[in-house]
């Protein structure tokens, strides 16, 4: 599957997303400064877990929508109000991310809660490797996606007002815990020997607290933020579903996984030239963000990288879950899960070579 075309843009609207657009219209002249219908509306082909919509305004304005999918969902998943909170609070900090406009937690109005933002104009890269760019422009991109994360981990939570935001010790254990849960209790989409190996793993090698929290974004990836239309720089990260206060070194390990993964698996760069691509080594990417964020190494990696590999592949296997009830959110999520088995032994192999 090609993710850049696949991905990109925007299509018709699905049967099962569809909404009463006038409703909508009626609560965005309520809540919405400076909005003017009539609204046409498109869905984004990307993403898997909360569907998300282009609003375009009679006044030439654009929006986007986020909004919990409709059907039978996990307890806890797709937490659109955690989203608009942490934007909102991020924002106010200066960090890049879209204006939220508001948030509707009455299912009477679209059928689900959801929150309309800003859309920012810019350049997504899907694939890890930045194609089409030159060895200096391509080097200045991974610089600005290092920068970006450091600036995240460097936010002081309480200050933000987002001290609350989620429990600020042993975060990777509970992790480990709630996709293991996640995974053993999503009978329907399957049990995976990789993966159960996996849980078992992860539990018998659990390193102690880092003792650290910041607001971590979850799923830091190229294809999670929109690059400026001609420089190398964020104009905002996108996706904040699972955003909570966790150890920013797990944070940081899940984006420096693409160093480990192939291009088959999901977007990385195992088995690619990166320094004739002018891209940083994964040592230099690392010292980088141990510079930025005040640190002189990164502790526990091997595990990290582990966990966080076993992370994704819960997520795949909770978009499998939702295929088989006919309620995932992208055309492609299928194509997705074909990723499931191969990213499970992948991350199998990591924890054989790991070094505790």
């Amino acid at each position: 599957m090609d993710r850049t075309e696949a991905n990109s843009g925007t299509r018709e609207v699905s049967d099962r997303l569809k909404f009463d657009v006038a409703a909508l219209e009626a609560w965005m002249n309520d809540h919405v400064g400076g909005f003017e219908g009539p609204l046409n509306l498109s869905q984004f082909k990307g993403g898997q877990s909360n569907p998300t919509y282009k609003l375009e305004a009679g006044n030439g304005r654009a929006y986007v929508l986020r909004r919990k999918p409709p059907g039978k969902l996990l307890p806890g998943a797709h937490a659109v109000d955690r989203e608009a909170r942490v934007m909102s609070a991020l924002g106010r900090e200066g960090f890049p991310v879209p204006k939220v406009h508001g948030l509707c937690e009455d299912e009477s109005v679209i059928g689900t809660p959801f929150f309309v933002m800003d859309m920012v104009e810019g350049r997504i890269v899907w694939e890890a490797h930045f194609p089409g760019l030159a060895p200096e422009e391509r080097a200045a991109h991974f610089d600005a996606m290092n920068a970006t994360i450091a600036q995240l981990h460097n936010v002081d939570p309480v200050a933000a007002g987002l001290g609350d935001y989620g429990k600020a010790s042993a975060f990777v254990e509970r992790q480990v815990k709630r996709w293991s849960k996640q995974y053993l209790e999503d009978t329907e989409a399957g049990r995976i020997p990789a993966m159960t190996a996996l849980v078992d793993w992860l539990g018998k090698h659990m390193p102690p607290d880092s003792g650290e929290s910041r607001v971590v974004h979850g799923d830091y990836r190229c294809d999670n933020m929109i690059f400026a239309p001609s420089a190398p720089r964020v104009q905002a990260v996108l996706d904040w579903e699972l955003s909570t206060l966790g150890d920013p070194a797990a944070d940081f390990v899940y984006h420096l996984a693409m160093y480990r993964m192939p291009a088959r698996i999901f977007t990385g760069l195992a088995g690619i030239d990166i320094r004739d691509l002018g891209i940083p080594s994964e040592e230099e990417y690392v010292a980088a963000y141990c510079r930025r964020t005040g640190r002189d190494h990164l502790p526990n990696l091997d595990y990290l990288m582990v966990f966080v590999m076993f992370r994704l592949a819960a997520i795949l296997h909770g978009i499998k879950g939702r295929v088989v009830r006919g309620n995932a959110s992208s055309a492609h999520a299928a194509a997705m899960v074909e990723r499931l088995e191969p990213l499970a032994e992948l991350a199998l192999e990591q924890a054989k070579k790991a070094r505790l």
